[in-house]
């Protein structure tokens, strides 16, 4: 009978933990983008708080990284390959997309288009 490993929550965290200093954001600034308290964000990394199914999600979200990425069990050997520019990378693009995907009106929505727009070409 096969037995799958059980992905703990402090291997969770530690992904966690991994995944944001790679992004080189702080605690403080996942719990802004979260919109929960550093302290929450030391107990997901730490372990010590599960994370249920919508929170796993928006971590992921805010991390960039897909769900899976914190239940794979083993390194997969990698191709370099060129990383996918589309993807937000810094603390200030995480945010903005947070906040643009929180606008429910669509005249709201091209209006922050056009300013990033015009604010791109003064640059």
């Amino acid at each position: 009978m096969y037995k799958q490993k059980v992905i703990t929550s402090r291997e969770i965290g530690e992904k966690i933990k991994a995944r944001r200093k790679e992004l080189k954001i702080s605690q403080e600034e996942l719990a802004e983008i979260l919109d929960v308290t550093y302290q929450q964000v030391q107990r997901y990394e730490g372990g010590t708080n599960k994370l249920n199914v919508e929170n796993i999600q928006k971590v992921a979200d805010a991390l960039s990284v897909p769900v899976s990425y914190f239940f794979e069990t083993e390194k997969m050997p990698m191709v370099a390959e060129k990383p996918l520019s589309y993807l937000p990378t810094e603390i200030s693009e995480i945010k903005l997309l947070r906040y643009f995907r929180k606008i429910k009106n669509s005249n709201s929505k091209n209006l922050v288009i056009q300013v990033a727009r015009l604010a791109a070409k003064t640059g």
